[in-house]
């Protein structure tokens, strides 16, 4: 019997979880990896420092003409 493979993305740890108790349940074997972010971790601090600040008023408005 040959055998297929299933790559699973859940989008949070509930459907992970989800997927791992059905794997579980049907005693297969599966394995996890986690993904690394191509990113530099400090850029991405400052990014979403960024979005936080706009959303809380702090941020500059330039029309795009000004550009």
């Amino acid at each position: 019997m040959e055998a297929e493979a299933i790559l699973i993305h859940p989008n949070n740890k509930e459907q992970l979880a989800a997927v791992k108790a059905f794997a579980k349940a049907l005693k297969m074997p599966f394995e996890t990896k986690v993904e690394e972010s191509p990113y530099n971790p400090e850029f991405v601090k400052k990014i979403l420092q960024g979005r936080k600040d706009v959303k809380n008023g702090k941020g500059v408005k330039i029309a795009f003409e000004e550009f």
